[in-house]
């Protein structure tokens, strides 16, 4: 396949996407063209094809093969429904890898939505990622700002530790931080936190702002009652959790925040040179 086909095919390609409230389909119809599908019943047994794989791969065959009917005009100004799928990238791709990669069409579109769909998984990963680094970064800032407000009342670094553990054994259903930390194969002298999946990161913070905000609201003093007061807001948040059944202590560790951290800084820093030396 020469430079120019590629370049042909590629233009049709994205001519060919529709997009709606932000998501993007294409039309099987149109797809079935694209593909060199001269038969639609032929086409269509590609698409079933496609469907199997899909199932087969775990995901909901509706969210990604959407049946529909439109309007075609027949001449003369008369009309006739005419069926169509609404398909996403991913959907799209699987159509791909079920036909004929000798055919020119097939290929490219094999490589085309293939690209496609992982850009799609970067940019939701990245997405997820920045999330979980920002929950990490809210719960350290809140966590700081209770311990300055407590060291104000008769709290020092060692009671604040102590809160704080008593908040996770709250939080975690009895599991002491340390117990979490080789549940969890975290090497002792590792923040629990920086290997908590965003959902847990965010209890701990949600937890830790309410006792910040009743420690000043309720003028409360001393280790003991604020003791008390961090871990009913850690038993309250846990049970909300409970509500849509999600148990922290259950869900698994995940890969180191810092290391996580790192990567996002060199990729940063590689997107930083690419843009600079687009300028020159």
């Amino acid at each position: 396949m020469n430079k120019e086909t590629i370049s042909k095919l590629n233009k049709s390609f994205e001519e060919s996407v529709h997009e709606q409230d932000g998501v993007e389909f294409w039309l099987a119809r149109e797809l079935q063209e694209l593909l060199g599908y001269t038969d639609w019943r032929n086409f269509v047994n590609a698409v079933d094809k496609a469907k199997e794989s899909c199932k087969t791969m775990k995901e909901t065959v509706l969210d990604h093969f959407v049946d529909v009917n439109k309007m075609v005009k027949i001449g003369s100004g008369a009309e006739r429904k005419q069926e169509d799928i609404l398909l996403t990238r991913y959907a799209c791709y699987l159509i791909a890898q079920n036909g004929d990669p000798k055919k020119e069409q097939i290929a490219f579109a094999q490589s085309y939505f293939a690209i496609q769909t992982r850009k799609q998984e970067l940019l939701e990963e990245r997405i997820r990622l920045n999330e979980r680094l920002y929950a990490r970064e809210k719960l350290a800032a809140t966590e700081l700002e209770l311990s300055k407000n407590i060291y104000e009342r008769g709290v020092d670094h060692a009671g604040f530790a102590n809160i704080r553990s008593k908040g996770d054994w709250a939080l975690f259903g009895g599991l002491t931080t340390s117990a979490m930390k080789k549940k969890l194969g975290i090497p002792e002298n590792r923040p629990l936190a920086d290997f908590l999946p965003t959902i847990t990161i965010t209890a701990k913070q949600l937890a830790t702002e309410i006792t910040n905000f009743n420690v000043q609201q309720h003028d409360l003093n001393g280790e003991s009652r604020i003791t008390d007061e961090h871990v009913k807001n850690n038993q309250d948040v846990r049970g909300l959790l409970a509500k849509s059944g999600i148990k922290p202590e259950q869900l698994p560790a995940e890969e180191d925040i810092k290391k996580l951290e790192r990567n996002v800084k060199s990729v940063n820093k590689g997107l930083e040179k690419k843009k600079l030396k687009g300028k020159d």
